[in-house]
């Protein structure tokens, strides 16, 4: 059974799955409280996402002839509803938490975030509203984000007496620097869309949440268009080589470029250019 057949097979309360063209979009679907990251939300993303780390690329049953399952090539994750994409984490069950029981939640939402970070294929935030706190930190673990003129984005959790938790501290940084990441964090100022695209945390604003899911299936076809095994590597080496010292980076970089010699889809590529068709990549 393939990956997009097992997600048809899910029991899911708080998230709404839409398989279509080998793309799948996840919405978390809470409308009444702004689809708040609550613990449910996060055991059935790391449902869905345990799920595709375990198949997406893989043999079904190890057999040596059992093609691997590109049966997803990418994932967009949204919010239901144009008011909101995740409006944080669901205080009214941190505010009862013991620290131990707030440790696990960490916990269970940092690994969700390195799942969706180390996905094979891309994963796109399509941010239609609030992105706050626990919202824009799952929204920072995609490859890249999308987002409405309506979206907007912080961390404000120091007014709460907290500081993030599910991976603000870290991918902020990454994305806008040091020192704008510092300011949003320690102020817990909340930016619109132009200025979380001028900063460099969304990489484009489209008008309303139809064109952002419009843009964000159109970018992940362009990207299901290419080798798969090429796709996962170029993630898994710019992954690998973000915070290291250049020439560190480059030597990952060349060990993973000459890695990609000789595999089916390097040789059905390179025919296929110079035969001047369409290649038929096979996965492998």
């Amino acid at each position: 059974m393939t990956a997009a057949a097992q997600l048809a097979d899910l029991e899911l309360d708080s998230l709404r799955l839409e398989v279509a063209e080998g793309l799948l979009t996840v919405s978390v679907h809470r409308p009444e409280v702004l689809n708040a990251l609550s613990p449910l939300v996060i055991a059935e993303l790391r449902e869905v996402f345990s799920l595709l780390r375990g198949r997406i690329g893989r043999s079904g049953d190890g057999a040596a002839d059992d093609a691997p399952d590109w049966s997803i090539r990418g994932v967009i994750l949204t919010g239901s509803g144009e008011r909101s994409f995740v409006a944080g984490a669901d205080i009214s069950v941190m505010r009862d938490q013991s620290r131990d029981e707030a440790a696990a939640y960490a916990a269970d939402a940092q690994e969700l975030t390195a799942w969706i970070e180390t996905l094979p294929v891309p994963v796109v935030a399509a941010v239609n509203g609030f992105a706050l706190g626990g919202g824009c930190e799952l929204a920072m673990a995609c490859d890249y984000i999308l987002a409405s003129e309506s979206a907007s984005f912080g961390q404000p959790e120091v007014a709460l007496g907290l500081i993030p938790g599910f991976g603000g501290c870290v991918r902020l940084q990454q994305y806008v620097g040091i020192a704008a990441a510092r300011e949003l964090i320690l102020t817990g100022r909340r930016i619109d869309a132009q200025e979380a695209r001028e900063l460099g945390l969304a990489l484009r604003v489209l008008p309303d949440a139809a064109a952002l899911l419009d843009a964000a299936r159109e970018s992940l076809r362009a990207s299901a268009a290419q080798s798969p095994t090429a796709v996962a590597a170029a993630k898994r080496t710019v992954r690998a080589a973000q915070a290291l010292p250049t020439d560190r980076g480059l030597e990952i970089e060349r060990q993973a470029f000459a890695d990609r010699f000789g595999t089916p889809d390097m040789l059905e590529g390179t025919a296929a250019f110079v035969e001047k068709r369409r290649p038929s990549f096979p996965g492998a």
